[in-house]
């Protein structure tokens, strides 16, 4: 009876929803910029606790708008986000959040985190992605070399058969102008 206890107790906490989102926020305060940031997310109403990059067996990935529904004010809340800032003008920053997801919904996935500064949405959106598709590749063996280009990893990824399907959600921006606060922040939400 215990282990039976202890294994539903185990798969309480185990997510199997998930949900992608992003904003940015410009202030003259830090704080107050990340905040604004996270309003234009979504998520600025949640406590968010940040979490590692396992993507859980055979979760679903739903809208924002589903999840936001699912989740009340002040409602703890796992994530994986990704977070930069400057007040430097016209500097540009990114942030982003990649996924890369098994052929076998049994096995669980990876969920990566990246910020960067000079790179553009795409160039991060990649960046993210490649790292995501290349730890889950680590976990299921599939062998590559990883000075090669990401789009040739990610032909042999693909052909592997074993990794389904990558994605990512960035976010960037460019320094406000008068040196105002401006930060990014890309975030994927865990939801029970």
């Amino acid at each position: 009876m215990a282990k039976k206890t202890s294994r539903m107790l185990a798969n309480s906490f185990v997510p199997n929803k998930l949900f992608f989102t992003r904003g940015v926020g410009v202030h003259r305060e830090r704080l107050s910029s990340f905040e604004e940031a996270l309003r234009k997310a979504g998520i600025a109403h949640l406590n968010l606790v940040q979490v590692s990059s396992i993507y859980p067996p055979g979760a679903k990935i739903i809208p924002r708008q589903s999840g936001q529904r699912l989740v009340a004010p002040g409602q703890i809340v796992f994530t994986v986000m990704a977070r930069n800032d400057t007040n430097e003008p016209n500097r540009l920053l990114a942030a982003s959040v990649g996924l890369a997801t098994p052929s076998d919904p049994t096995k669980y996935g990876y969920l990566s985190e990246h910020h960067s500064y000079g790179e553009t949405a795409h160039r991060c959106g990649d960046y993210c992605e490649d790292l995501a598709a290349s730890m889950l590749a680590t976990t299921l063996g599939i062998e590559f070399d990883p000075n090669k280009d990401y789009d040739e990893r990610k032909e042999i990824f693909r052909m592997s058969g074993q990794i389904v399907h990558t994605r990512s959600i960035t976010q960037s921006a460019e320094g406000n102008k008068n040196g105002l606060w401006t930060t990014v922040v890309a975030a994927a939400i865990l939801l029970p």
